[in-house]
């Protein structure tokens, strides 16, 4: 019973060690960002600057704009202003996972979609 007691209290102290992720969500609300993902087998990024309530995203020319609502420090919801299909009319879900200096880890899906992406935007200077 010892052993197993010193066992559980030597794993909780190796535990308390470890620091959890950085999240500085809040430096990273507003600025402008990069993103890249693979579509089709084809490395695609896109450029998108966001003050505290618009994103606007330009992709392979095309400029889209897309209202923030933050639900708190670390997730917002975007909603596309002018959706061209059933697609684009879902909101997108985002919660920040880890933040470093220059980019930030995110979680991201279509509301309604229990299918969840992670991505990584990196801030623009």
């Amino acid at each position: 019973m010892f052993k197993n007691l010193s066992l559980i209290f030597c794993l909780a102290v190796l535990q308390s060690c470890q620091s959890p992720p950085q999240r500085n969500c809040t430096d990273f609300k507003t600025g402008r960002f990069s993103f890249s993902t693979e579509i089709n087998g084809e490395l695609k990024t896109t450029t998108f600057v966001r003050n505290t309530d618009l994103e606007v995203d330009y992709f392979e020319g095309k400029e889209d704009s897309s209202s923030v609502r933050w639900i708190n420090d670390c997730e917002y919801v975007l909603k596309n202003l002018n959706p061209k299909n059933k697609a684009e009319e879902k909101s997108i879900h985002i919660k920040i996972l880890t933040t470093t200096d220059s980019s930030y880890t995110f979680e991201y899906n279509a509301i309604g979609d229990k299918r969840k992406f992670k991505g990584t935007a990196i801030k623009l200077h």
